[in-house]
């Protein structure tokens, strides 16, 4: 079992494929496994860099201190100076591109390009999910649900029914991979807790690398305007809205298309 120990906890990690190194950063509650299609088809060119946040998985879950954003990005920097990376792609989704976006704020000399999926920068430019979304994904009561409870509910927020209809497997895919390494309380606490206080949006004019902002048109959980806001933010950033696409817009064989394209235009990080 790969495990780092970075930042002051142990880190399960794994490594698919050889190339320019790709660090792929999960969003709340999810680990390295919920990559599921995404990172055979990133591992074809690039050395995709999976791993657990801390608080899920196989990584360490401690309670205290309070996490944050910037913790998350130290983590994942720690993850790369331990198995020797020096640069990387960075790209995260949802709370993982918000962990991101400090990362490439934090440690810009590690970052060839950043890729940042169905997020949002925080702040009082961003738009705000619905009542219901928050009611969902904040739930006190969600721990009375058994985790497959909790994951086949996921199933309609981060896919369209016209997706969940099509592809039934991807639920069930998905609900075997919850249960196998379940988030306990304590990480979707400091998940949430990182989330709250998360806010970028006066900085990210200082992100210089070529950037990707990315997301679903269908997304119920982080409208898709925050995307456009965030590329607004960054100079020269490029905004791609995945058409027929939910939170989980990486299962779209148009989202692998997008992302292959972006770093293929910019090897190296070049502009």
């Amino acid at each position: 079992m790969p495990t780092v120990k970075a930042n002051g906890i142990n880190i399960y990690y794994e490594i698919h494929g050889e190339g320019e190194p790709l660090l792929m950063i999960q969003g709340y509650s999810f680990y390295s496994g919920h990559w599921m299609t995404l990172v055979p088809e990133m591992a074809k060119e690039y050395k995709a860099i999976v791993f657990d946040n801390r608080g899920t998985g196989r990584t360490d879950k401690p309670v205290e201190p309070p996490y944050t954003m910037k913790m998350m990005a130290a983590d994942a920097k720690g993850l790369l100076d331990a198995i020797g990376i020096d640069k990387a792609n960075v790209f995260g989704v949802s709370m993982g591109g918000m962990i991101a976006q400090e990362f490439a704020l934090n440690y810009p000399d590690k970052v060839i390009n950043l890729i940042v999926g169905c997020s949002t920068c925080g702040g009082t430019e961003s738009v705000a999910p619905t009542a219901e979304a928050l009611a969902f994904l904040f739930n006190p009561e969600a721990a009375k649900f058994s985790v497959e409870e909790r994951a086949r509910a996921t199933a309609p927020w981060l896919w369209t029914r016209d997706f969940i209809d099509a592809n039934p497997q991807a639920v069930d895919a998905l609900v075997s991979i919850t249960t196998k390494y379940p988030t306990p309380p304590e990480g979707f606490a400091g998940h949430a807790q990182a989330i709250m206080s998360h806010n970028t949006c006066d900085r990210l004019p200082q992100i210089k690398v070529p950037t990707l902002v990315i997301a679903g048109d269908s997304d119920r959980l982080i409208p898709p305007e925050n995307s456009k806001v965030i590329a607004s933010k960054i100079p020269g950033a490029e905004l791609v809205i995945v058409p027929n696409a939910g939170h989980g817009f990486t299962e779209s064989p148009d989202a692998a298309t997008a992302i292959l394209g972006f770093l293929k235009r910019h090897p190296g990080g070049k502009k």
